[in-house]
């Protein structure tokens, strides 16, 4: 079978394009952000500094570090003129991203080349229209070709060879593939697994019985390229989240409830707008030294509340909490609603002084908060997100990650 799958990735992409609207800063350290670190350029990334750093941190590994705000507008142009360059050459495109996308050029190679010489093509447009690097992989599966992008870093190609997909693989660090994040990676290091090579030699209910049954099955058949995934041009998602990275905080409530508020007011508001509550809700808590715990609950009903999600997502992270007193500091935290559905008609219920009445969308007191939720919405579609908010978190400092960067990062339903 031919490699004609292409992931396109655009370079340190928020970075780049602030040294593309500034040739000042070209060649030099850079951060988009202030308080945390949005985004670093390569330059900036040399020093170890990263996305989600604190500017604090950062300034102390660069000190010739230079900080600059977002271009919000443009980041959202660039990156839809830079997928649409893909469009140009094939109807199979799924983006999963601002900043990067699948294709599939099986049915286009009579008219442009071989899928290496459309690669390069698509790479050449992107860079003499739009003055943008931009890094694509070309295999014959998904996970591969995005691990080829990533290889390919930075502005470069890379093209995987079917007769020598696992020779290329399995000599990589265990950390490219999808799906391994730090937490993943550090469990592995400990039992001696750092190449993907290594990864795949692992007895299958042996990596079961480390990452769990769906994890452990997952990546030792993406560990041997057993990828049957197909571009998805329609593909809509299965949940939806939001985080905020916090540097090192306390915990504390002062931290904790206004951050997921903020979190649940992001989340909500994009689920009503697609009408597609969810039933089930999950928190991510991360401490100060990068470990992570998750918890959830599914629901009876599937909900799209902003004040439901905020309780529920709130007793969450104090329950996870409450399983580690020995932590002191977080330093983010994530709400996610998953298995969502079509919004179906409110079924009404009677009001009978239960505890979670209010949390229960069909009786009066849930009823009213959604439909608060709604006025808050028309208001905002017609003057702006800011022009509105809920108390709790209005009065509250925003932090450092404007509203307008959360909603690049996140993924439309």
């Amino acid at each position: 079978m031919e490699a004609t799958i292409l992931h396109a990735d655009l370079d340190a992409f928020y970075a780049s394009v602030e040294q593309l609207l500034n040739p000042s800063l070209r060649g030099k350290p850079i951060a988009v952000g202030g308080g945390v670190v949005l985004a670093a350029s390569y330059e900036a990334k040399a020093f170890g500094v990263h996305g989600g750093m604190t500017g604090r941190r950062a300034r102390e590994l660069c000190p010739e570090l230079i900080f600059t705000g977002g271009h919000f507008g443009d980041y959202q142009r660039l990156g839809d003129a830079a997928i649409a360059v893909l469009g140009d050459f094939t109807p199979l495109v799924e983006r999963i991203s601002i900043d990067e996308a699948f294709a599939d050029v099986a049915g286009c190679t009579h008219l442009f080349g071989t899928p290496a010489q459309i690669a390069a093509e698509i790479r050449r447009r992107v860079r003499s229209e739009l003055g943008l690097p931009i890094s694509i992989g070309v295999a014959r599966t998904k996970h591969l070709a995005k691990i080829a992008s990533q290889v390919a870093k930075p502005d470069g190609l890379t093209v995987v060879d079917p007769a020598k997909e696992l020779e290329f693989l399995h000599d990589l660090p265990v950390g490219l593939m999808w799906g391994v994040g730090p937490v993943t990676r550090l469990r592995l290091a400990d039992e001696g697994i750092l190449t993907i090579g290594e990864l795949a030699r692992v007895p299958g209910r042996s990596l079961e019985r480390l990452l769990g049954p769906a994890a452990g099955e997952k990546l030792s058949a993406l560990a041997w390229n057993r990828d049957p995934r197909a571009i998805n041009t329609k593909s809509r998602g299965r949940s939806a989240g939001a985080q905020a990275a916090l540097g090192r905080k306390p915990v504390d409530a002062n931290v904790i409830q206004p951050t997921l508020r903020r979190l649940a007011d992001r989340v909500a508001s994009r689920l009503r707008a697609k009408s597609r509550p969810g039933r089930t809700v999950t928190i991510r808590v991360r401490f100060a030294d990068l470990r992570a715990v998750t918890r959830s609950i599914t629901l009876d009903t599937p909900i799209s509340a902003t004040g439901i999600l905020a309780e529920i997502a709130e007793e969450l992270v104090w329950a996870a909490l409450a399983d580690h007193p020995e932590e002191k500091e977080i330093s983010l935290l994530a709400i996610s609603v998953s298995h969502l559905e079509e919004a179906p008609p409110m079924q009404l219920e009677f009001s009978m002084g239960l505890a979670d009445e209010k949390r229960r969308p069909g009786t009066l007191r849930g009823a009213a908060r959604w439909s608060a939720d709604r006025a808050v919405d028309a208001i905002r579609d017609r003057f702006g997100w800011e022009a509105v908010g809920y108390g709790a978190t209005a009065l509250e400092s925003e932090g450092a990650i404007p509203d307008a960067f959360r909603e690049l990062a996140e993924k439309e339903l």
